[in-house]
């Protein structure tokens, strides 16, 4: 069963990652307006966040894989909108094929909110707690691999074959997620009997909470976004591909998959070792070592260097993704995964959508090489503060949060 979810997410992670290559492209193909790419990307975000506290009550309170289901089905929708708006035989306009754009980003971004704490609160149901560790580095593997051939999949279909024939590719993708689903059937588990029952407001609130005075929780989940937040270059990559190492639009992709690629392989590995032991000395050493490699990419004008040094953060960076993903399953209660879940949604889409955001910022204000060069810094004084002031999440050991009772 669990095999199955991992090729579910894995499909669907594909398709979405071929959408935001479709949806980008084709929105400055119709506008030739930058502004427009960024709107895009908000019409996303918005509902992703917006809904994120939502979701994970949604989820705690019902089945998890019927919602999955659900919300796959609205991924299907909203690539059959990119279909239909742009199918010659239909004949729609300019102006309606962008509000279709923005339409199917829209019901991406509502998918995306409740797709993560479905997949959080499935996975403990197929596999037992001992083999938790494992299974997320298989399942973050398998996102990074996604996260590499998706877009490159999105690229080449549509640059040979054009929207309609990648947009055909999409659906069956998702459809195929879709299906997958249908074969999978997760136990439910057993309810707290004479439970008080709560106001809606705090049955939302309840996994923010919960996180929010858990030792282990808050620090794990403050040191990747904050490190993400400042350390991230994702957004500087198209000025250093142009302005500083001088290797154009190809070479840009080349250094996008970079972070991907290094983090696939070392989460493949960690599917063969255990990690268990001192897991809190391996997550900081593992931030630590992020942030040097971002150090090193914002003083270096050599390209193979430049990509080393980005596969080893995206290494680093997967490292720490499994530690953190395996304490926050360990950690979570069973009636409040989706809720917790959604808040640890909200802390990596915070770092991501900000981090671009202070990138930019910075780069504006003092140049992209000190941007990044500052970022690295400000990661490395991060990892320090959370290790001194964190003496729980330093001593983290998985193998005792195994053993403990929730």
């Amino acid at each position: 069963m669990f095999k199955k979810l991992v090729c579910t997410r894995f499909l669907y992670t594909v398709a979405m990652q071929m959408q935001a290559i479709i949806l980008g492209w084709q929105m400055y193909v119709l506008t030739h307006n930058p502004l427009y790419l960024g709107l895009i990307g908000l019409a996303e975000a918005i509902p992703a966040l917006g809904l994120a506290l939502f979701s994970g009550y949604i989820v705690d309170r019902n089945n998890p894989i019927i919602i999955l289901r659900a919300m796959i089905g609205l991924g299907f929708i909203s690539g059959l909108i990119i279909f239909i708006s742009h199918a010659p035989f239909i004949h729609i306009n300019t102006h309606y094929q962008i509000l279709a754009l923005f339409l199917s980003a829209f019901l991406t971004g509502v998918a995306r909110s409740f797709l993560h704490p479905c997949i959080f609160v499935i996975m403990p149901r197929l596999i037992p707690r001992n083999q938790l560790a494992k299974a997320s580095a298989w399942m973050t593997s398998s996102f990074q691999i996604a996260s590499i051939s998706g877009p490159a999949l999105g690229g080449i279909l549509f640059g040979w074959t054009g929207i309609l024939f990648t947009a055909i590719i999409l659906c069956s993708l998702i459809l195929s997620a879709l299906i997958m689903t249908f074969l999978m059937q997760a136990p439910a588990p057993e309810r707290a009997q004479n439970t008080p029952r709560k106001s809606i407001r705090k049955e939302l609130l309840s996994g923010a909470e919960f996180v929010f005075k858990h030792p282990i929780l808050l620090p794990a989940l403050s040191l990747d976004m904050l490190s993400v937040l400042f350390g991230g270059v994702t957004a500087l990559l198209p000025i250093y591909a142009a302005e500083i190492l001088h290797i154009g639009p190809k070479g840009l992709g080349i250094l996008s998959a970079a972070p991907a690629i290094g983090a696939t392989v070392i989460t493949l590995w960690l599917t063969k070792i255990n990690m268990k032991h001192r897991a809190g000395s391996w997550l900081l050493s593992a931030v630590t070592g992020f942030g040097i490699c971002i150090l090193v990419f914002a003083v270096s004008k050599n390209v193979i260097l430049s990509f080393i040094a980005l596969a080893l953060s995206g290494a680093f960076d997967g490292v720490s993704a499994v530690i953190r993903s395996t304490a926050i399953q360990l950690c979570s209660h069973d009636d409040m995964r989706g809720r917790i879940s959604a808040i640890n949604m909200i802390f990596i889409s915070s770092s991501n959508e900000l981090g671009a955001f202070e990138s930019g910022l910075a780069a504006k204000l003092i140049g992209p090489v000190p941007a990044a060069f500052f970022g690295g810094i400000a990661c490395l004084f991060t990892v320090l503060a959370v290790t001194l002031l964190c003496p729980k999440l330093r001593k983290l050991d998985i193998e005792k949060l195994e053993t403990a009772t929730q």
